[in-house]
């Protein structure tokens, strides 16, 4: 982990710079484009509205994404000494520092998470509307609660929206090993549900296979292993003939439609992903004698499309699993950038940050804390 060893304040003639952002200007590549930005204290909270300091955020794949300029999702620009600029990250966990005039519910010290997309989580601190967080009922660590949005509530949901599965069925998905699917395997595991869980072939294959399996795994198995002519019959012998009704899929690719030739009749294709860049084929018999359905699901936009209530319900459940340990937050590691580093420190080590992830280095997620006021 990186750690400061260094103490100040950010202080200008003019004004006192007390919070941090990870900003840039344009899109590119996110070891160049990133760069860390001082700005003012907040003042106080407007109307409907809460001042809140990021405890934690994390660096997701689709946040290099968005930095990059190719994800669906864009984020609007803010305006941070009187410039412009784009604010990185899509998650995090924050804690209110001050309610406006009008606010129910809200008191300084209260954890809550982002709701609204692209609101840029990489900072010390910010002010923002009371309807763009949800609260975190307590119980949670700090690490759970700040990946609590995105990869937890997209397994949840997945599980629970398209086909209504009892304890005892099975549910099949590739990716495995990704933090969508290892929250997968727990939340299904909490709910009496087998899962056979597809991972690409590699030297520690054997210690991943266990690592899956002590969070609640029922079967792993390779791609190559799923290529065999002889799989359908392990499955079934796996199965006892009971039909699966349920693949997850962040893989696309001819992977996913060997995956899917395993289902039976009025299944669900559910795909979030296509990690292997290559597009998803199905052959059409699937379509016509078994009546599979093939939908796509993107949590941005359940949170767009539902409720305030629906959307604490589901913190409400999730923070329930993490507190009677059914769902552990991910293996991590913090990057702190600290309030007496100077822009230029901060911005060096971002870059380097992104440099390592996108070359691989990291095996667990990584999560930012910014140190301001």
């Amino acid at each position: 982990m990186l750690r400061l060893t260094v103490h100040r304040h950010f202080s200008t003639s003019s004004a006192f710079f007390a919070n941090r952002a990870i900003v840039y200007h344009s899109n590119g590549n996110p070891r160049s484009v990133l760069s860390a930005l001082t700005f003012p204290s907040l003042r106080s909270p407007p109307p409907n509205s809460l001042n809140i300091k990021y405890l934690l955020a994390p660096v997701n794949p689709a946040d290099i994404n968005v930095i990059e300029g190719v994800y669906p999702s864009k984020p609007s620009p803010t305006k941070l000494n009187s410039d412009n600029v784009f604010v990185a990250g899509n998650e995090g966990l924050a804690e209110v520092t001050g309610v406006g005039s009008g606010v129910s519910g809200f008191e300084n010290g209260q954890w809550v998470v982002t709701g609204k997309q692209q609101c840029g989580t990489w900072r010390s601190g910010a002010n923002v509307n009371v309807e763009d967080v949800i609260k975190v009922p307590k119980g949670a660590s700090e690490v759970g609660a700040a990946t609590i949005t995105v990869n937890p509530a997209t397994a949840y949901n997945m599980l629970s929206e398209f086909v209504d599965l009892k304890e005892g069925d099975w549910v099949i998905q590739n990716g495995a090993n990704s933090a969508v699917g290892q929250a997968v395997i727990q939340i299904a595991a909490s709910r009496g549900l087998k899962t056979i869980n597809f991972i690409r072939n590699r030297e520690n294959v054997d210690a991943l296979k266990k690592q899956l399996e002590e969070l609640g795994a029922t079967h792993v198995t390779t791609y190559e292993e799923l290529s065999q002519k002889s799989f359908r019959d392990k499955v079934k012998e796996w199965t006892g003939g009971k039909p699966l009704r349920l693949a997850l899929n962040c893989v696309s690719g001819p992977e996913t439609m060997s995956m899917a030739r395993l289902l039976g009749s009025d299944a669900h294709l559910v795909s979030y992903g296509a990690m292997s860049k290559q597009p998803l084929s199905l052959p059409t018999s699937l379509f016509i004698f078994k009546n599979l359905k093939s939908v796509g699901y993107w949590q941005s936009r359940w949170y767009t499309e539902r409720t305030k209530e629906e959307r604490e319900k589901l913190m409400e459940v999730l923070v329930g699993l993490m507190r009677e340990g059914k769902l552990k937050e991910p293996e991590h590691e913090i990057v702190t950038l600290g309030a007496g580093e100077s822009d230029e420190e901060a911005s060096n080590k971002v870059r380097d940050v992104m440099k390592n992830i996108m070359e691989g280095q990291y095996g667990k997620k990584v999560l930012l804390r910014l140190e301001g006021e």
